[in-house]
């Protein structure tokens, strides 16, 4: 566990409840929000926000609207790059905006999920820095490009969720990975033992656990998924489990 994360996590949690005001940390990837929701700090309140509903990396807003009888929003920006010129414009990935960004001297915690459609990204910031970032970021890789703020991403590159149900004959993550990505329990079990299943953002190498409601879960090569809650048993004994996968 990171101490120094979870001490200034209490910071923010005990000041927002002493003074009655919200506070938000910087971007957490998901096992430091792993990390925070066992460090025992709801008697503040806590809300995770990214972005879009389904963010991997979110910011904790500290604070309860319904006991302070206001709501505040959380202080994140989208960020639309796009090539100044379209047709001249590059295939950039995921890992050439990132350094783009971390050359201008910013800190990795400031920014959130990077979405990329096509030769255009979107990303999401602090709003403190997007002002810096559409100033002094001019190039990516060897694209010019410019920088515009939106009030959110569009619709259509955020990820979507399909919720089902998906029968396994136990609640087991490797019998749960098995039946929803159509493999053998060997085969499912390999997958552990490659370190490619993480649960929160953590190396999974316990193919026998049982997930908890809310646990994001990614097979690397295969997908995600979010983890409901077991739907009761089917005639035969087998579980009915409950999830959102995304598509």
């Amino acid at each position: 566990m990171n101490d120094i994360l979870i001490r200034h996590l209490k910071d923010l949690a005990d000041r927002s409840y002493s003074h009655g005001i919200f506070t938000f940390s910087n971007f957490l990837r998901e096992e430091e929000q792993a990390e925070l929701m066992e460090a025992g700090l709801g008697y503040a309140g806590i809300m995770l926000y990214g972005g879009t509903e389904t963010s991997d990396r979110c910011v904790c807003r500290f604070g309860n609207p319904e006991v302070m009888g206001y709501d505040e929003p959380f202080p994140i920006v989208c960020l639309k790059l796009e090539p100044l010129v379209m047709k001249f414009g590059e295939e950039l990935s995921h890992r050439d905006y990132l350094g783009a960004l971390m050359n201008l001297g910013i800190e990795r915690e400031l920014i959130g999920d990077i979405l990329i459609d096509g030769k255009c990204a979107y990303i999401f910031c602090m709003d403190h820095i997007a002002d810096y970032i559409a100033e002094k970021l001019g190039t990516v890789r060897h694209t010019s490009v410019k920088v515009s703020l939106l009030d959110e991403a569009p619709e259509a590159i955020q990820p979507r969720l399909e919720s089902l149900i998906i029968t396994a004959p136990s609640e087991r993550l490797d019998a749960v990975v098995a039946r929803l990505y159509n493999m053998s329990r060997n085969q499912s079990q390999a997958l552990f033992t490659e370190k490619k299943v993480f649960v929160n953002g953590r190396q999974c190498e316990k193919s026998s656990i049982v997930c908890k409601a809310g646990d994001k879960v990614s097979v690397r090569g295969y997908g995600k998924f979010i983890y409901d809650s077991p739907a009761g048993l089917t005639g035969k004994g087998r579980w009915r489990i409950s999830m959102k996968k995304y598509i």
